[in-house]
């Protein structure tokens, strides 16, 4: 800063808060082809595409999907009727009040959407704060049908996004939730042995269990939950494991063999993982959770799940199941596959005033022209120029 207390050039005003990101011409036109695909593929599957608004009051955008999405939200004060606005965090629940709310429809209603939402901290350290959230949700139907729909759906995206050698990663709450209400287990001790088994520490949980006063056999319940991941063996180790269990248990178990089932006859090459203990979202969700992940990628490049009643809060109470992607992350497994940039035609600025009429029926046509400024040589992108022919029309020239 200057003594005056002015700014000096290069002091830093271009700098971008972190994790905030800029997408120059080349990224930018990627990302939009994406997202473009990606809702046409949306389209093409039934679902209407729906654009919510990027700041609602906080009392709405902020239901349903647990604390957590509070403490992401940027949240500022409404000059108009003085209450709490935020920046959306998450479109999930914005899509969850309209189809509540505003559509007002009955049965399963199908909407998708694609926009920037806003994170107070970045969800993990290669992650953006300002995502490109893309997703799709499917409400009114309660059916594992719906969550298969969902499932393929999702992995459909990331093939046309170019993502190969998907592994799906399939879990259930309604596990280890059906094994916390058959227990009884103190609010408080419920609570750690979450985190525990979040955290997949095996000393933690054994910890808690040796205090807790459980029988022998509700123990080893809760003492393997953590290690019951892997193919599909998992699920008849879990069978053998909860056979004495709750039925909500054998429910969960069920439905995850069906979905596995139908997504290994839709996507033969999509490898599948199963986590009993995968508890993401465990205050919102309430049945198949599921993840996308790519090589070499340590974070999900899709995630979603069933959260039903969502809309309970807005005066609906539905079934709901969805997903979303972030196309900022797919971006970097596009890289390697650009969106070339389209030819153009340069047009001289001593040309171009009498030319109007020849360029705009070239753009009509689908040609990128661009019109000369005066000095102005042609941008590395134009291949060819529009010259007068010497019939007293118009021709193109290939540019050397």
């Amino acid at each position: 800063m200057g003594g005056n207390g002015t700014s000096m050039p290069g002091d830093g005003r271009w700098l971008l808060p972190e994790g905030i990101e800029e997408l120059l011409p080349a990224e930018a036109r990627t990302v939009e082809r994406m997202r473009r695909e990606l809702l046409d593929l949306c389209d093409r599957w039934g679902y209407e595409l729906v654009i919510p608004p990027l700041v609602e009051f906080t009392e709405s955008l902020l239901i349903g999907l647990g604390p957590d999405l509070d403490l992401q939200t940027f949240k500022l004060t409404d000059q108009i009727s003085g209450r709490s606005l935020g920046l959306r965090p998450d479109i999930t629940p914005q899509v969850a009040r309209m189809d509540a709310h505003s559509l007002r429809r009955e049965g399963p209603s199908r909407l998708c959407y694609a926009g920037s939402v806003l994170h107070t901290r970045a969800r993990s350290p290669l992650a953006s704060r300002s995502p490109i959230q893309v997703g799709a949700e499917l409400y009114g139907d309660a059916s594992l049908a719906a969550d298969i729909e969902v499932v393929s759906l999702m992995l459909e995206m990331l093939r046309v996004a170019g993502v190969e050698q998907v592994t799906l990663d399939l879990g259930h709450v309604g596990i280890f939730r059906s094994l916390m209400e058959h227990l009884a287990l103190p609010e408080a001790l419920a609570s750690d042995l979450f985190e525990a088994l979040q955290h997949k520490s095996d000393p933690a949980i054994r910890a808690l269990l040796a205090g807790a006063g459980l029988a022998p056999g509700h123990n080893a319940m809760l003492a393997r939950l953590a290690s019951l991941n892997g193919g599909r063996e998992v699920l008849d180790e879990a069978a053998a494991l909860f056979a004495d269990a709750p039925p909500g248990i054998t429910a969960a178990l069920r439905a995850l063999a069906e979905v596995a089932d139908a997504v290994q006859a839709r996507a033969p090459g999509v490898r599948l993982h199963f986590d009993l203990c995968e508890l993401h979202g465990y205050h919102y969700h309430t049945g198949l959770v599921f993840a996308a992940y790519a090589p070499g990628q340590g974070e999900a490049l899709a995630n979603g799940g069933r959260y039903d009643d969502i809309g309970q809060v807005f005066g609906r109470a539905r079934p709901a199941t969805g997903f979303n992607t972030d196309l900022k992350s797919l971006l970097r497994l596009a890289r390697a596959r650009p969106s070339p940039q389209s030819a153009a035609v340069f047009v001289p600025h001593a040309v171009a005033a009498g030319a109007w009429d020849e360029v705009q029926r070239l753009r009509a046509a689908g040609e990128c022209v661009v019109p000369g400024l005066p000095g102005e040589m042609p941008p590395s992108r134009c291949d060819r120029e529009l010259r007068p022919s010497a019939s007293g029309g118009w021709e193109l020239k290939t540019l050397e």
